[in-house]
Protein backbone atom coordinates (compact mmCIF):
# COMPACT_ATOMS: atom_id res chain seq x y z
CA UNK A 1 0.00 0.00 0.00
CA UNK A 2 1.22 3.47 -0.84
CA UNK A 3 0.74 6.52 1.33
CA UNK A 4 -0.23 9.79 -0.36
CA UNK A 5 -0.90 13.30 0.74
CA UNK A 6 -3.76 14.96 -1.10
CA UNK A 7 -4.42 18.67 -1.04
CA UNK A 8 -8.08 19.45 -1.61
CA UNK A 9 -8.95 23.03 -2.54
CA UNK A 10 -11.01 24.76 0.13
CA UNK A 11 -13.94 25.26 -2.24
CA UNK A 12 -14.18 21.50 -2.97
CA UNK A 13 -13.72 20.27 0.59
CA UNK A 14 -17.35 20.61 1.75
CA UNK A 15 -18.73 18.79 -1.31
CA UNK A 16 -16.24 15.94 -0.99
CA UNK A 17 -16.92 15.55 2.72
CA UNK A 18 -20.68 15.64 2.11
CA UNK A 19 -20.33 12.97 -0.59
CA UNK A 20 -18.35 10.74 1.75
CA UNK A 21 -20.91 11.17 4.51
CA UNK A 22 -23.82 10.50 2.15
CA UNK A 23 -22.10 7.33 0.93
CA UNK A 24 -21.45 6.20 4.51
CA UNK A 25 -17.70 6.12 3.90
CA UNK A 26 -14.69 7.66 5.53
CA UNK A 27 -13.14 10.53 3.60
CA UNK A 28 -10.17 8.30 2.76
CA UNK A 29 -12.34 5.44 1.47
CA UNK A 30 -14.45 7.85 -0.59
CA UNK A 31 -11.40 9.39 -2.28
CA UNK A 32 -9.84 5.97 -2.94
CA UNK A 33 -13.09 4.77 -4.55
CA UNK A 34 -13.27 7.91 -6.69
CA UNK A 35 -9.67 7.45 -7.84
CA UNK A 36 -10.27 3.75 -8.59
CA UNK A 37 -13.44 4.53 -10.55
CA UNK A 38 -11.64 7.14 -12.63
CA UNK A 39 -8.78 4.74 -13.36
CA UNK A 40 -11.28 2.12 -14.60
CA UNK A 41 -13.06 4.69 -16.77
CA UNK A 42 -9.75 5.86 -18.24
CA UNK A 43 -8.78 2.28 -19.05
CA UNK A 44 -12.18 1.65 -20.62
CA UNK A 45 -11.79 4.69 -22.84
CA UNK A 46 -8.38 3.46 -23.98
CA UNK A 47 -9.84 0.03 -24.80
CA UNK A 48 -12.73 1.63 -26.67
CA UNK A 49 -10.27 3.74 -28.68
CA UNK A 50 -8.57 0.49 -29.71
CA UNK A 51 -11.92 -0.87 -30.86
CA UNK A 52 -12.19 -3.29 -27.97
CA UNK A 53 -15.08 -1.64 -26.18
CA UNK A 54 -17.96 -3.47 -27.81
CA UNK A 55 -17.35 -6.97 -26.52
CA UNK A 56 -14.55 -7.87 -24.12
CA UNK A 57 -13.42 -11.48 -24.62
CA UNK A 58 -16.91 -12.56 -25.64
CA UNK A 59 -18.00 -12.74 -22.01
CA UNK A 60 -20.79 -10.23 -22.42
CA UNK A 61 -18.91 -7.43 -20.73
CA UNK A 62 -19.33 -4.17 -22.58
CA UNK A 63 -18.17 -0.64 -22.05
Amino acid sequence: MAVMTLRIPDDLDPAIRAGATAAGLSLNAYIVRAARRQAVLDAAQRLAALGLGEDLCGEGDTL
